[in-house]
């Protein structure tokens, strides 16, 4: 196994273990339709049970008998996987960084920090691994999908054998469900004919609400409940997707909730923040301009987060910091000053997208409280897919499928006439890459780059007051 997707395996190798080999026991009178049973966990799907009633030649001499129902064993935990998209080791706050994000800071202040955990350098292996506790290869994501080829390891097919936890979770009793970015439905089935097997549905989760691809229009995204398309932004100008999901699961909780409060639930919550579009709303865009958190520049921003890992003890005392790649990215200092301005802007776009998913992730963990169901829940909150992305290339973009139509770098004089709609839905915008070489702090390079700790290395946080005693302690 490669070391550098070990720690997700572990990951989702660890949640499966909260429903492991248990013996079977029945509650209420066997054979009513009220029964319910644990199950071994040795084979799943589990076989069905033969039938336990009497079958007589009329209905008054037979005796009816219903099959139990399968729930989790006594004390299994609520769970709420979290994962953001390309954020590096020192975006959030919790792991030194400058942006605040006090949902994550809460989860490590009330479980355990992690700031040994690794990646893959792409999203969808890194995600295909997390929900499969495989190696990547192994569940067919040596690649994105959207680059997927007709060789083992590298389909973007995640086979039967290599079932999910959402199935897992499924078949031993959980409500199950996924929110926001799904990355690993092969492209060739990602439209209304599916086939939709390989859909969040089709894999053991039984509801889903967002969108399948790498990334999305958080004003206007491609966006589907379960298998159809929806539009819930037509006529609600202002309207975005990182509320817009939050709303969403809390409302899926609290139907869980009211139907049958007793029944533990696996909500997966997957938001596009912060992959490009960097799409956050106005009001957090003018919080962290207020701030006035970059405006000494990249290299001043990659020491200070530097500095406040040390002082955190997330990193050792004495690590090095290697010098700034002036090959690559240019010195804050001999910056132009139009270029400085736009940067500027790009960033605080990017931190705001950062700041404004923590908070709305706190909206959602709120709502577990309010239902007084936040003692019982293992809340596992990891910062990045891979490392921050440096897809902006050198002098960012207001539009990153530029890229892809042969527009490698936009001239800053033709981007400066988006300036102040940086951001808004008419951008699919990017940052420049010299704030992703600093947001990979302590480390170097970024995503897509699987040789250097900046691509792969990220950071966590996992809470459950029932479960963890050392709690605010950091795991090396």
């Amino acid at each position: 196994m490669s070391l550098h997707i070990k720690s997700f395996v572990v990951t989702a190798i660890a949640l499966m273990s909260l429903v492991s080999p248990a013996p079977a026991e029945e509650t209420a009178k066997p054979g009513s339709p009220a029964a319910t049973t644990t199950i071994s966990g040795k084979q799943l799907p589990p076989p069905d049970p033969k039938f336990g009633g009497v079958i007589k030649r009329n209905a008054l001499q037979s005796k009816a008998w219903w099959a139990p129902r399968v729930v989790p064993p006594k004390k299994a935990p609520n769970i709420l996987l979290i994962m953001t998209d390309d954020a590096g080791f020192g975006v959030p706050s919790t792991s030194g960084g400058v942006i605040p994000t006090p949902t994550l800071d809460r989860i490590a202040k009330n479980g355990l920090l992690y700031n040994n955990i690794h990646s893959t350098a792409l999203c969808s292996p890194t995600r295909a691994a997390l929900i499969t506790g495989r190696n990547h290869h192994s569940a067919g994501f040596g690649v994105i999908s959207e680059q997927s080829t007709g060789f083992p390891g590298y389909n973007s097919i995640i086979s039967k054998d290599k079932s999910t936890i959402g199935r897992i979770l499924l078949d031993n009793g959980y409500a199950t469900s996924w929110f926001g970015k799904d990355h690993n439905t092969p492209a060739f089935a990602a439209s209304q004919v599916g086939p939709f097997d390989q859909w969040p549905t089709g894999m053991g989760f039984e509801y889903f609400y967002g969108f399948v691809g790498g990334d999305a229009n958080q004003w206007q995204p491609n966006l589907f409940r379960n298998t159809t398309q929806i539009y819930p932004f037509k006529g609600k100008p202002g309207w975005n997707l990182v509320t817009g999901m939050a709303d969403d699961a809390i409302d899926w909780l609290n139907r869980i909730n009211q139907t049958d409060p007793s029944k533990p639930f696996f909500l997966h919550y997957v938001p596009g923040a912060t992959h490009a579009p960097h799409h956050p709303t106005r009001e957090w865009v003018d919080k962290i301009h207020n701030m006035h958190l970059f405006d000494d520049g990249w290299n001043k921003l990659r020491e200070r987060i530097f500095e406040n890992q040390k002082r955190l003890g997330v990193i050792p005392a004495d690590t090095q910091l290697e010098p700034w790649p002036k090959e690559l990215l240019k010195n804050w200092d001999d910056l132009t000053a139009k270029e400085k301005k736009l940067f500027i802007r790009q960033v605080e776009v990017f931190a705001a997208y950062a700041a404004y998913n923590d908070h709305e992730i706190g909206r959602v963990i709120q709502a577990v409280e309010d239902m007084g169901k936040l003692d019982d829940t293992l809340i596992i909150y990891i910062n990045g897919d891979n490392g921050t992305s440096a897809e902006g290339g050198p002098l960012g973009t207001p539009n990153e499928v530029a890229y892809f139509n042969g527009v490698n770098e936009m001239p800053v004089d033709v981007q400066m006439k988006w300036y102040d709609v940086w951001g808004t839905e008419q951008t699919y915008n990017h940052m420049s890459a010299g704030w992703s070489w600093a947001f990979d702090t302590p480390f170097t390079w970024f995503k897509q780059n699987a040789s250097k700790l900046g691509g792969i290395r990220q950071s966590m946080a996992i809470s459950w007051p029932n479960g963890i005693e050392d709690k605010g302690s950091l795991r090396e």
